[in-house]
């Protein structure tokens, strides 16, 4: 797993653990490892440090607001800034996370390897987050989001999201 985080303040991280991914309800921004830094500046104020899942997710902005809001129930003001570098990795998502979205029926990523293998319909490695299942199909490469695919499970016949691998 690739460190996402490089510094929040102990009294931050409580609130920061509140703030949902709005595409995926069941994430925190932290669990989807989108947070790079929260810090408290001189002035009482925090700055947070967020990272795109890809360039141009236009969730980001949402977080920003979402973040922003979060601080100011808590009484504290907060800035938030967009950072590119080092680019986001889903290998960011925390082991909470992954487990939350194979429980929410999502099929978590795969390594980069095995990602390529099913999303080019080589080999059945997505596992069904309904049956468990391997036995399952690549439908359409892009899903209700574009950092997700369609497949379908061959067993239980359910349909499911992939959240695609990007490292």
């Amino acid at each position: 797993m690739t460190e996402s985080v490089t510094h929040i303040h102990p009294k931050l991280l409580d609130i920061l653990k509140s703030v949902p991914d709005p595409e995926i309800p069941v994430l925190t921004i932290i669990d989807l490892g989108v947070v790079r830094e929260a810090v408290v500046l001189e002035d009482g104020s925090v700055e947070v440090k967020i990272t795109p899942t890809y360039s141009g997710c236009p969730a980001m902005d949402v977080i920003g607001d979402d973040i922003v809001t979060a601080f100011a129930k808590a009484g504290m003001k907060a800035k938030v800034k967009l950072v590119l570098s080092p680019a986001w990795s889903t290998d960011m998502i925390s082991e909470e996370g992954r487990a939350a979205l194979e429980k929410y029926g999502i099929a978590a990523p795969l390594d980069a390897t095995a990602d390529k293998e099913a999303l080019l319909g080589n080999k059945k490695r997505v596992k069904c987050p309904q049956c468990a299942s391997k036995n399952t199909e690549l439908v359409s490469q892009f899903g209700s989001t574009a950092c997700k695919a369609q497949f379908k499970c061959n067993d239980c016949l359910e349909p499911f999201d992939y959240f695609k691998c990007l490292t």
